[in-house]
């Protein structure tokens, strides 16, 4: 198997992390990985936001839960029965990625970005998880203010995000369902 096979087979998604910092290179490194992400003709439709300011972080939380808590409990993730779950899973690291939802394009194009950081945290022995579900946080009245503290352009709306550490947790890999690749020759 190549390096970059390998790669994939060993990411995981990590739901706790370690009270300990990446270093400002590792950071450089996934933002430099995320900005060199193919796009739908270049458009490179998004905006990445790196957060490390925990204060910020524990906010969008509690909008999330506020948010989440409101819809019928069948709908919502059972990991909100515990009051100590946190959205982000106390990573240091956190990067929103945003974009102008009349793009078309750039939700496909955020997750490829998204991959391409996960894939590079992997590779300096980090630990991500990929998140959608902050996405609460923007639907809520407080929605404008977070836009502004994480810096979005004008326009621009919370696509994807991932939280990123030193893991906590060991994952075995998860299990491939039956039937999920066609062969049409």
């Amino acid at each position: 198997m190549n390096e970059t096979l390998a790669l994939i087979a060993s990411r995981r998604s990590h739901r706790a992390y370690k009270n300990r910092q990446i270093t400002e290179e590792q950071l450089n490194a996934l933002l430099k990985a995320a900005v060199e992400s193919p796009s739908a003709v270049n458009r490179q439709p998004w905006h990445f936001s790196a957060v490390q300011k925990a204060e910020l972080l524990d906010e969008l939380n509690a909008s999330v839960r506020e948010n989440v808590m409101k819809k019928d409990p069948a709908s919502r993730s059972p990991r909100f029965a515990d009051e100590a779950f946190h959205v982000f899973y106390h990573a240091p690291t956190v990067i929103f990625i945003s974009a102008n939802p009349e793009n078309g394009w750039a939700a496909i194009d955020c997750g490829i970005a998204v991959q391409n950081i996960a894939l590079a945290a992997e590779s300096m022995g980090l630990g991500s998880v990929i998140l959608g579900m902050p996405r609460e946080a923007f639907q809520t009245e407080k929605a404008p203010a977070f836009r502004a503290a994480l810096g979005f352009p004008e326009g621009y709306d919370f696509v994807i995000g991932i939280a990123v550490g030193h893991p906590a947790d060991d994952k075995e890999a998860h299990p491939v369902g039956d039937n999920k690749i066609s062969m049409i020759r």
